[in-house]
């Protein structure tokens, strides 16, 4: 399947794997409200595609020198004259795109390379994996420009914690991809030529497990985030496992590992 449009572009490959790469490189991949409506229809499809289990996984990534520049200029121009409602309609649509990213059912992959800046910095923090090119810089440049990263805070917060969260919101600072390593922002710092060796080492590894236990477990993750420590969580825990451990791929998974052969979903076979 493969959909193209002028900001991003859609495919997805025999495997199941959806690649969405940002297309602006003229402009650095800058965000701008055609580009985030774009990549909202892109999600909208996505998650209705994992729903009906034809998506295995999700790569985001963007074409160019760099991931993306954050705020388009001429978009921020337009800005100065909005009014309260157009600037609230605005930033709704902003997090509808971040919120359908963090809660696509699949794996997520974000590839990172160049100026990650702004917004930028919530789609990476909204992904599952993300793994940078020693060349990728980070920064939450809102402050500057008299703004904040409102709509990105709660996932780049998870993502580096309270205390980093309000040193780098609050200054500015450029975040290399080393320290956004020591951070948490990202998983892994490759050089820049191998970002597509370690994209396919990953994927390898998450289109080796069951989809049906991925799609539980990020649920289950998701749940215990919120609610760390409850009765309800303990209980929710046991009732995952218990599902899992009787579902189809479940049962494949144990007579697959004591048979000592591949599971059924790595050849794209249905467990019976």
């Amino acid at each position: 399947m493969n959909d193209t449009t002028s900001f991003s572009r859609l495919n997805i490959d025999e495997r199941g794997v959806a690649w969405l790469t940002l297309d602006r490189p003229e402009v650095h991949n800058a965000f701008d409200d055609a580009l985030i409506e774009d990549l909202n229809d892109h999600l909208d499809r996505l998650h209705r595609l994992c729903d009906d289990g034809k998506l295995r996984a999700l790569v985001l990534r963007s074409e160019g020198k760099h991931f993306s520049a954050g705020a388009d200029l001429a978009w921020m121009k337009r800005m100065v004259d909005y009014e309260f409602d157009d600037n609230l309609a605005d930033s709704r649509r902003l997090s509808h795109l971040m919120h359908c990213l963090d809660t696509l059912a699949c794996p997520t992959l974000c590839l990172v390379q160049g100026a990650t800046y702004g917004g930028a910095v919530g789609l990476v923090a909204c992904c599952d994996i993300a793994v940078a090119s020693e060349k990728a810089r980070f920064c939450l440049s809102e402050v500057r420009i008299g703004l904040a990263p409102a709509v990105i805070s709660p996932y780049v917060q998870r993502a580096i914690g309270e205390r980093q969260m309000r040193r780098y919101a609050l200054s500015a600072e450029v975040i290399s991809a080393s320290l956004a390593l020591e951070l948490g922002l990202v998983h892994r710092v490759v050089e820049h030529d191998k970002l597509e060796n370690a994209r396919d080492e990953i994927l390898d590894t998450l289109l080796a497990c069951s989809p049906q236990s991925q799609k539980a477990t990020k649920a289950l993750l998701a749940h215990i985030a919120q609610e760390p420590d409850s009765a309800a969580t303990r209980e929710r825990c046991c009732r995952v496992i218990s599902e899992l451990r009787i579902s189809h791929e479940g049962q494949e998974g144990l007579s697959a590992f004591f048979e000592k052969r591949s599971p059924r979903w790595q050849n794209d076979e249905e467990p019976s």
